[in-house]
């Protein structure tokens, strides 16, 4: 069957340490609940003697998370061990986690002691812990850049004393896929009791290989590996556990006979809500859970990954939680994409119209870093099949205010009449739409809505862009003006008129 890698997600731990990362009590709660969907084995969710707010939010998850291991982070000393128990102690699965540093650098300039000291400190606080808590991690800090044959020692002292889990970590990123990897083989063969616990890694990206640094000691025994949604944590952070967990899935014929217990539909989802809660934004080429990492622009890239998805994608977005796959349509862009998307939008074009649609695309693409479906319709609609523009805007009047029902009072032209309705809304924008509609008869659905600076200043024009459905109709509209309420007008207009020539 194989063997389990277990998933320590430690984002509330070590990744709320990211700069402006900081989470409170509901939000690391939100996110516990997500990673159990998720289907991680362990989740940190904190350092309980750092402060009150994180006491109380590790103890709020350890009582209301069910599933996953709820594990709390404490220095050697005793009052940590305590603080941390009392916090976790409300979940049906506890862990307390307990680091020392190791390495000389550390014991020199922060600890200022000496081995025989660090050693006894470390075996004290595993009895300790472990009195309380019968699942004990020990984590030997810096222990990528502590001497061998001391960290052998620990390692088998703090076993013997009761941790369950030890835990190797490449604290500063210092270390190479193959050092690393070398490091867990030498400790499978220099501890011997290591058989008695699970050889756990945590590996930070200074370097750019906390990913690669995991995998390897996976490879070569560890079955914990310690990560990050997102990547996130101290410095350059963590090892990503989306990455981490695709790639042992992607590559079964390299990590053979390893798996995950994870939900990767859960991914994009997962890391869309961290990323929300802690305001760190995640880069588009972002592997796994990033807006492009499954979007393909090349011409010669979106020929191919049409004709067959594996000639360019070596997963399938929707593993992920992606809903599809996604053509970015842009200056490189060939006729077979365009053509595509010609399709999926509901457009039937024959040769002679789809040849003068793609040639207005490529101009406009030369202009724009990016073409999007808005564009594509009112290249194919209104240049190609020029939509009637059956209703006009003739004036417009609102009264809104903190103290007042928005209102709105609408004139539309109608051939060569003027129609005009009144009425209230949720806002302006709101009223406006419901007098629209009072007019129109359209009574659409508003599925997107959207705002965007045209120009800059302070009399920028404003962009609106709305998405409206009706029965089995869906179509955009974009209007443009120096007053937004007008701009929205001109959107909602546009969209009606579409819809009602589509009918």
């Amino acid at each position: 069957m194989g063997e389990k890698i277990v998933i320590f997600d430690t984002t509330l731990r070590d990744g709320e340490q990211s700069p402006g990362a900081g989470l409170n009590k509901n939000e690391k709660l939100e996110i516990a609940k997500q990673l159990a969907v998720l289907g991680v084995d362990v989740i940190e969710a904190g350092f309980p003697v750092s402060g009150a707010g994180d006491f109380d939010a590790v103890k709020a998850v350890a009582r209301r998370v069910k599933g996953p291991i709820i594990c709390a982070l404490a220095r050697s000393i005793e009052k940590d061990i305590e603080i941390a128990y009392n916090a976790v102690k409300h979940s049906a699965r506890p862990r307390i986690h307990v680091f020392l540093a190791t390495s000389k650098i550390h014991m020199k300039y922060k600890l200022k002691k000496a081995e025989g000291e660090i050693l006894r400190l470390a075996v004290e606080a595993v009895k300790y812990a472990k009195a309380k808590c019968p699942d004990v991690e020990f984590s030997p800090e810096d222990a990528s850049r502590t001497e061998r044959p001391f960290l052998y020692k620990v390692v088998e002292a703090v076993i013997e004393a009761g941790a369950k889990t030890v835990n190797i970590p490449d604290t500063v990123g210092y270390a190479t896929p193959f050092e690393f990897a070398e490091l867990i083989r030498l400790i499978k063969e220099n501890v011997p009791n290591i058989d008695k616990c699970v050889i756990s890694v945590h590996c930070h990206n200074d370097l750019g290989l906390g990913v690669a640094n995991s995998l390897a000691a996976a490879a070569n025994g560890a079955r914990q590996v310690e990560c990050t949604i997102n990547g996130l944590g101290e410095r350059a952070g963590n090892a990503s556990l989306e990455e981490i967990v695709m790639a042992i899935r992607t590559r079964s014929d390299i990590y053979k006979g390893l798996f995950t217990g994870i939900n990767t539909k859960e991914l994009y989802k997962t890391s869309r809500l961290v990323s929300k809660l802690t305001g760190m934004l995640i880069q588009p080429n972002k592997a796994i859970v990033g807006l492009n990492a499954f979007s393909h622009e090349s011409g010669i890239h979106q020929d191919g990954v049409l004709k067959e998805r594996i000639t360019y994608e070596i997963m399938k977005p929707e593993d992920v939680g992606f809903e599809a796959m996604r053509l970015v349509l842009g200056r490189h862009s060939g006729r077979h994409a365009f053509a595509e998307r010609m399709k999926a939008l509901g457009f039937d074009l024959d040769k002679e119209k789809m040849e003068k649609a793609f040639a207005r695309f490529k101009g406009l693409a030369d202009k724009k870093k990016e073409v999007f479906d808005e564009d594509l319709e009112t290249i194919v609609e209104e240049e190609i099949s020029k939509i009637p523009e059956k209703f006009r805007l003739h004036h417009f009047y609102i009264a809104s205010g903190d103290q007042v029902k928005p209102a709105a009072n609408i004139k539309l032209k109608f051939q060569k009449k003027v129609l005009e309705a009144s009425s209230t809304g949720d806002g302006p924008v709101d009223a406006c739409y419901r007098a629209i509609d009072k007019i129109t008869g359209a009574g659409g659905k508003l599925l997107d809505y959207r705002i965007a600076s045209v120009t800059s200043g302070k009399d920028a024009l404003g962009e609106v862009s709305v998405k409206i459905a009706s029965k089995n109709a869906v179509v955009t509209g974009r209007g443009v003006s120096t007053d937004i309420i007008e701009a929205s007008i001109k959107a909602y207009l546009s969209a009606v008129n579409r819809l009602m020539y589509k009918k």
